[in-house]
Formats: C-alpha cells, structure tokens, sequence
C-alpha cells in the first residue's frame, strides 16, 4: 500500500488548468482498482492518493501518467506502508481480509 502526497509547484490557476484532465486520470486508476481514496490537502497546497500496487515500481508508472506529473505541477512523496489495522467494512474488500 502507498500513499502519494502531492504538493503544488505552481499557482492555483495554473492547477486549475489540469484539473479536469488530472481528475480523469484519476477516474482510470479506480475504475483499474489502483486508487483506494484520494483528495486535495486542507489547505489546498496539494493533495493525496492512497495507492493499491504490488511496488515502488508499479506506483512509479502510474504516477509517471499524471497530467500534474507530465506538465510539471506537483512535486510526490510516496510512502510506502504495511496496513496492520484497517476498517474491515472498507479495506476488507481491497484486501480480501
């Protein structure tokens, strides 16, 4: 599991002008089953995707087709973690537990 937090290099307007396109982005990757939850920060500096992949790897590619990624908006840290405790009503149906 992976968390990718997203913070804005550049101003708002100019994220808005992805917004849309990052938004479909997004749409692929959790009707693919690769995004659990994703949102903008408060305040809005940035955002976060929790990410369902297998590695680091796996995360790379996907983020790699983010149009922020592709037209320079945001800068990723990605985390990686081992869920031990989960809401099983939730997370039960991601991992089968």
């Amino acid at each position: 599991m992976f968390i990718a937090i997203l913070t804005y290099k550049k101003p708002l307007e100019e994220v808005d002008r992805f917004l849309r396109a990052h938004r479909e982005y997004l749409a692929k990757h959790y009707a693919a089953g690769d995004f659990i939850a994703s949102g903008p920060q408060t305040p809005r500096v940035g955002g976060v995707i929790m990410i369902k992949a297998n590695d680091r790897t796996a995360v790379e590619a996907i983020i790699a087709q983010d149009p922020f990624n592709i037209n320079g908006i945001t800068d990723y840290q990605i985390v990686e973690f081992t869920p031990t405790m989960f809401c099983k009503p939730i997370l039960s149906s991601i991992f089968g537990k």
